[in-house]
């Protein structure tokens, strides 16, 4: 659920030739974890909004605190795949063994594996926070609900979504053309929001007509998640783009003008 295509927008990838099987291989493999990552992220979306069942596992905690203490651990694994794996030291090192082409792909690929096993371990937690039982205010939240994924889903192609997932770089490799790096991104939402994406997550967590005390659980530690994931994105943002991220941060809202 990071947004890291300014840091990879400026890590240009080498030209190589290759041959046909390898580049076909990249790009067959770039499919594939563009799928994996999609379904994690659509698997907890749809879990959000009660949509799809979450915590199928047979693996049930014996104690309240104890299925606390382990979704936090399933919190813990996401954050230190999203957050390591996207620092520039383990690109380097990861690069070392994989095509650079695919280093995007193999983050989203595993971004989607540890989505989905947060999504399949989760220990579900007897109880209910809150239940709307006006039928306007459900469809108001719905809509909010709605929108926010909408909106997270549209700020990715306005940084390029097919950068961000990975698939124009196996794209490019497979084509045999060298990387061309994009430029800063500040138009649309990204004029008002340096995180629209985070923004989405986050309005798409917490408004629903039916928050249990899993969800409720669930949308706590992936909130923590996120702040604390922003602080580590942009510390390499300052790296990357130096005094133009300082002056975009000084001008522009994490969130929403006037509030954050």
């Amino acid at each position: 659920m990071s947004n890291n295509i300014e840091i990879t927008a400026n890590n240009e990838l080498p030209f190589e030739a290759g041959n046909l099987f390898k580049r076909i291989s990249v790009l067959s493999y770039g499919l594939l974890a563009y799928t994996l990552g999609c379904a994690g992220l659509f698997w907890l979306i749809l879990g959000f909004a009660g949509i799809a069942p979450i915590g199928l596992s047979e693996f049930k905690a014996e104690s309240i605190s104890t299925a606390i203490l382990l979704n936090i651990g399933l919190i813990v694994l996401f954050a230190v795949q999203h957050t390591v794996m996207a620092r520039p030291a383990f690109k380097k090192q990861l690069t070392r063994f994989i095509p650079q082409a695919a280093e995007r792909s193999t983050y989203m690929m595993m971004s989607g594996v540890v989505s989905i096993i947060a999504a399949y371990y989760w220990q579900v937690l007897p109880g209910t926070v809150w239940t709307v039982e006006n039928t306007t205010a459900q469809i108001v939240l719905w809509a909010i609900h709605g929108a926010a994924w909408t909106y997270l889903l549209l700020a990715t192609f306005v940084t390029n979504h097919f950068e961000l997932m990975g698939l124009r770089q196996v794209y490019l490799y497979f084509k045999n053309r060298p990387y061309t790096a994009l430029p800063f991104t500040r138009k649309y939402m990204y004029r008002y929001s340096r995180h629209p994406m985070m923004l989405g997550f986050l309005v798409g967590m917490w408004s629903v007509p039916m928050m249990s005390v899993t969800h409720l659980v669930m949308a706590v530690l992936f909130t923590a998640y996120i702040f604390i994931g922003i602080a580590f994105e942009e510390h390499d943002l300052k790296k990357v783009f130096g005094n133009t991220y300082r002056r975009y941060k000084k001008d522009i809202a994490a969130f929403i003008p006037g509030i954050y």
